[in-house]
């Protein structure tokens, strides 16, 4: 049996360890071709950034002036640019806190409407109803919502949050009906066999299962999110870090601002990647 199995799983294309133990090894063509693409975009990026013509502007000074001028907004406030580092700081958490109260508000809304748009927990009519409403809500761009609500009611916090609400509660609608959609229909048969009734029914057998997607898609939203307030902090007069990009960039022409709130939203979206990983794992370890 050992010899057999062994010499299955070595046809199939698995490794015996030293210790006897099947190890396997991915040799599919699918993870061949991505890491074929992967080292030609790697290669194809270094050989640009050495080649490239910078003009006169010597690589290693510009990176030691970067380097100078953000040592002397954190220790000299005022002296490296328009922006001190503290005023960075504090657009960056403005716009985390539209990110977040935008997504927490449309996660909300999202959950109710998702349950009436699954076609397993509610009338089929009632389900495409909605469906075709967040599709319509979905094809709008982000931006050109922010604008109507600019429009509407005036520049501000409150055009960016209704703007990004609208688009945010559509693609959690959408991400949590299918989620929904793919419980096991036994098991909400033999709930509503044993009389339980609809809410029963979502707490009791649709949230147990599908909190680990739910969070999942949440947080994928709240990356959205961020990313759509650094955008619209211009447009919609709601400040923040984009605010701040925007003039750096289009008015203020200091590169070295721009690079540093560059490189700060790149480290918020690293650190929010890696809690939502580790929230999920902990969950599901957990459950």
């Amino acid at each position: 049996m050992m010899r057999s199995a062994s010499g299955e799983a070595t046809s199939r294309g698995a490794r015996l360890s030293r210790k006897g133990s099947i190890r396997a090894h991915a040799t599919e063509e699918s993870n061949a071709v991505l890491w074929a693409v992967v080292v030609v975009l790697a290669v194809v990026s270094v050989f640009t950034m050495a080649t490239i013509d910078y003009g006169k502007v010597d690589f290693f000074t510009a990176c030691k002036d970067a380097v100078g001028d953000f040592w002397m907004m954190v220790s000299s406030p005022g002296l490296a640019g328009h922006f001190t580092f503290a005023d960075v700081m504090e657009g960056l958490f403005v716009s985390l806190a539209l990110a977040a109260l935008t997504t927490f508000i449309g996660a909300v809304i999202a959950f109710v409407l998702g349950l009436f748009a699954a076609t397993n927990l509610s009338n089929t009519a009632v389900a495409a109803a909605i469906k075709a409403v967040m599709s319509f809500f979905r094809a709008v761009p982000t931006i050109l919502w922010v604008l109507v609500f600019s429009v509407a009611i005036g520049l501000g916090a409150e055009a960016a949050v209704a703007g990004l609400l609208f688009h945010s509660i559509a693609y959690l609608v959408k991400a949590y009906s299918e989620s929904f959609e793919e419980i096991d229909p036994g098991v909400l048969e033999a709930l509503r066999a044993s009389g339980a009734r609809w809410w029963q029914i979502v707490f009791q057998a649709v949230v147990p299962a599908k909190t680990s997607e739910i969070l999942s898609w949440t947080f994928i939203r709240f990356e959205i999110n961020f990313v759509n307030a650094v955008a619209v902090g211009a447009v919609a007069g709601a400040g923040g870090i984009g605010y701040q990009l925007f003039l750096a960039g289009s008015f203020y022409l200091n590169i070295h601002e721009v690079g540093l709130i560059s490189y700060l939203c790149l480290a918020v979206a690293v650190v929010l990647e890696v809690a939502a990983t580790n929230l999920r794992k902990r969950y599901i370890v957990q459950h």
